[in-house]
């Protein structure tokens, strides 16, 4: 299924080996189709428009599912003010390279100073993967011709890989995926010295990535061009070693790289890598992740060498003892849907080569089949939701919260949890409830309906429980949600 080097019969450009088995750097298969950019464009636009009402409908509806979108905002601020990237959130005073290795978040940085909000990262991941989209379906639109590359588009653009990502609000491996993209293209039109442009600054997106560039080198190397993909594997393997034993150790508070305990540790319980290798699989969450990851392909994906390139990203997923890691929700697809789209586009312009009729007919068919999918799978997928009539209303928990807000003073520093965290990050200082013991927050403000293990009944007395040296009096309750300020003063003010 996974020729290196050609399909079945050899295409035009493909050159032989000689007597040795050594073969010859391979050319481009045959002359690429035209792809004028207009129509991908207006594609690439709706998409975007898409992605991001559906990320501000949540975030303006206070439905943000985790801390993260809060974290990079502190991050991104920090950089424009041109400070070190210190996130209170993960704790007072915390330098948020001793956990992901990402600086070139701080790309965002002049989108930020135009629009300092949390929404500005939103629109910057919905315009990334728009863009990542038009990349996609060109290179198919060059690769098969027809029709294709549009088909491609709408399919790449509904993946569950990316619906499910934009769902997750901001993370930084947006920037990974038009880039990767851009990799996958320079692989399959044989332009090696792009392949190496464009994968380098993956190292600097997140450490794991190194692995990545890696695997790019070595399918570089494979595909003919030995010295440069020998020379792109060794840096990858060194960026990766770099980051997890050097960098993020030393700016981590802890002097090590937490996430080895991903794979590691069950709570409490230590797992050994032989125990993680054969429980690799020991999940149906990760084989209907595998399964779903090839069919919105129509397993097409197979039939290309370029369907390597998940299997860095796959390997720790697998691997780790954290489901949240295992299936098809949270953010940790989207960097594979690049991949996998090409792979098909290219493993569709190996089966049409092929001598077995029914492969040959079946890869004719394989892009409206992929696109079907997509669109079927979208009835099942974040998206949907843009078709419900409620989903623009701003219920009584939405007022309720907005009114919150309105009650904390700008500039304050305020301990939260990730229901109003997002939209007190851009002018106040935020930090994660129970994450801050010591500082005396000037305000405490909590949703009671969070999710606590234990109900909250006196929310005066739960403050004064995480800051014993401080006082607090309630200034604020609508609905569930409850801000508390501090009556004593800020430590070390007398």
């Amino acid at each position: 299924m996974l020729e290196l080097n050609k399909s079945e019969t050899q295409t035009p450009g493909d050159v032989p080996g000689d007597e040795d088995g050594d073969r010859k750097p391979e050319k481009a298969a045959g002359p690429l189709h035209p792809a004028p950019l207009r129509p991908y464009l207006i594609v690439a636009a709706l998409l975007c428009a898409l992605y991001f009402l559906y990320a501000y409908l949540r975030y303006s509806h206070f439905q943000s599912p985790s801390w993260d979108l809060g974290i990079f905002e502190q991050e991104v601020r920090a950089y424009a003010g041109f400070n070190a990237p210190v996130v209170d959130i993960k704790g007072p005073g915390y330098l948020i390279l001793g956990d992901h290795f990402s600086p070139l978040v701080a790309l965002l940085v002049p989108l930020y100073w135009i629009w300092p909000s949390a929404v500005a990262l939103l629109f910057a991941q919905a315009a990334l993967f728009a863009v990542s989209a038009v990349i996609v379906g060109r290179t198919a639109q060059q690769l098969l011709g027809g029709r294709s590359g549009l088909c491609v588009t709408v399919a790449y653009g509904l993946s569950w890989g990316l619906q499910e990502a934009v769902k997750a609000d901001f993370h930084e491996i947006a920037l990974a995926v038009p880039l990767i993209a851009l990799v996958c293209r320079a692989l399959l039109l044989e332009r090696p010295r792009a392949v190496v442009l464009w994968a380098l600054p993956l190292v600097l997106i997140k450490e794991d990535l190194g692995v990545t560039v890696a695997a790019v080198g070595a399918l570089l190397a494979l595909r003919g061009r030995r010295v440069q993909g020998f020379l792109l594997a060794a840096f990858g393997v060194f960026a990766f070693a770099l980051t997890v034993l050097v960098l993020i150790p030393a700016a981590s508070s802890a002097g090590s790289y937490d996430y080895w305990k991903k794979i590691e540790r069950n709570g409490e319980q230590e797992v050994s890598l032989l125990d993680s290798v054969l429980g690799a699989l020991g999940s149906s969450v990760k084989v209907e992740m595998l399964v779903f990851l090839v069919g919105i392909t129509a397993f097409m994906a197979l039939r290309s060498p370029l369907i390597l390139l998940v299997v860095p990203t796959l390997g720790w997923r697998l691997l780790s003892q954290d489901s949240n890691h295992w299936g098809m929700v949270w953010h940790y697809s989207a960097i594979l849907m690049p991949v996998v789209f090409l792979a098909m586009a290219d493993g569709v312009r190996r089966s049409r080569a092929s001598r077995r009729p029914w492969l040959v007919s079946y890869a004719n068919v394989a892009v409206p089949v992929a696109t079907a999918i997509a669109v079927t799978l979208t009835q099942h997928l974040p998206l949907r939701e843009l078709l419900r009539p409620e989903t623009y209303r701003a219920d009584a928990r939405t007022e309720a919260a907005r009114s919150a807000l309105d009650a904390i003073p700008v500039g304050a520093r305020v301990e939260t949890d990730i229901t109003l965290m997002a939209h007190l990050t851009g002018d106040r200082t935020v930090y994660w409830v129970g994450g801050a013991p010591g500082t005396a927050p000037d305000v405490v403000a909590i949703n009671l309906d969070f999710g606590w293990s234990r109900p909250i009944d006196d929310p005066v007395e739960y403050a004064e429980q995480l800051h014993p040296e401080a006082r607090y009096r309630l200034t604020h309750r609508a609905g569930s949600f409850v801000v508390m300020e501090r009556t004593t003063p800020a430590p070390g003010k007398g």
